[in-house]
């Protein structure tokens, strides 16, 4: 059960709807009749111990995608961190925005790129300095949900179209950078694919009635990807591409990003599973248990260090990366 788990799960396109869905899956749970079966074979012949241990690595491994990155060498990296925010939800909540601020604090980024931040416009009328405690004296670029707060200066900074569900009156698109970092000009994009929410809960809701809706979800994030891809192929120099992407690695989603020449800050320097969602849902049973948020870099991009941000400020832990923008080879 777990090989072929393993096996449909980085079986490369899948063309079914039911496989597009199993990344998305609480895997983990997975684990606890992996380790109840260790657990009773200790009583059975040597080769149903071995069987079950076997399953035990290949659950925790493969399945749960566990990570065991070689991080880069280098000196002086740029710290940068993706998170989305939420920032409507923290508006809600006593010390909601506090909270944000304080995360942000606690990784004192170089560079910070945030979604689902639109409403901060209208926050700060009633909380004046709110951007000042949030981004200090960072170079500050907005647009729609997006934020790019930059230590070091930022130009051109525009917005770019992407495809997007018709039923949804706002467009989608995604804010493209230029950063004169420490080593040189890189081009940075902050990007949040459509969410699989809708898609997500006609499954819970309808069952095998629901995987219609959520094929169509699922199509619309491939479409938005192959879009992004396309428009990565036409930069040179540098990139960086954070956000969230509401896939994990192993979807086309991802995918389709990793085969324009970019590589995953976390499988690339990560220990672990660096997972960023899932501990405000029930079935997470407050744990994360999906890594949907990514910073993506180009090959000449070294990553020397990548953890995951706290879990209270948000339903998203922040990823941070530091680059090294002069990699060693």
């Amino acid at each position: 059960m777990s090989g072929v788990t393993a096996w449909l799960l980085h079986a490369g396109h899948s063309a079914h709807p039911l496989l597009v869905l199993a990344p998305y899956l609480p895997w983990p749970w997975l684990l606890v009749p992996a380790v109840l079966a260790l657990w009773a074979s200790m009583w059975l012949r040597p080769v149903w111990r071995l069987m079950s241990l076997a399953s035990v690595l290949l659950v925790s491994g493969v399945v749960m995608d566990l990570a065991l990155g070689l991080a880069d060498e280098g000196d002086k990296p740029l710290r940068l961190m993706t998170y989305n925010a939420k920032v409507m939800l923290a508006s809600q909540r006593p010390g909601g925005m506090e909270g944000l601020a304080a995360e942000i604090a606690a990784h004192d980024p170089d560079v910070l790129v945030m979604q689902d931040a639109g409403e901060l416009r209208h926050i700060e009328r009633s909380m004046p300095g709110l951007q000042a405690s949030l981004f200090g004296d960072r170079n500050v670029y907005l647009h729609g949900q997006y934020v790019v707060a930059s230590r070091f200066p930022l130009h051109g900074c525009h917005a770019e179209r992407l495809p997007f569900p018709p039923e949804q009156r706002e467009a989608h698109d995604f804010v493209r950078c230029e950063v004169d970092g420490p080593h040189g000009r890189f081009t940075l994009v902050n990007v949040h694919f459509v969410t699989p929410r809708q898609g997500l809960l006609a499954v819970r809701r309808g069952g095998l009635d629901g995987l219609e809706v959520w094929e169509g979800n699922a199509t619309v994030r491939v479409e938005q990807a192959q879009a992004l891809a396309e428009a990565l192929r036409g930069i040179r120099g540098p990139v960086v591409v954070a956000g969230d992407l509401n896939a994990p690695e192993r979807t086309d989603v991802v995918r389709s990003l990793l085969a324009t020449g970019l590589r995953d800050a976390w499988s690339s320097a990560g220990f672990g599973y660096g997972y960023t969602h899932g501990h405000s849902l029930r079935i997470g049973l407050f744990q994360s248990f999906l890594r949907i948020d990514h910073i993506l870099v180009s090959e000449d991009i070294g990553v020397r260090a990548v953890k995951v941000g706290g879990a209270i400020a948000s339903e998203h832990r922040a990823v941070i990366a530091d680059l090294l923008m002069q990699r060693r080879r």
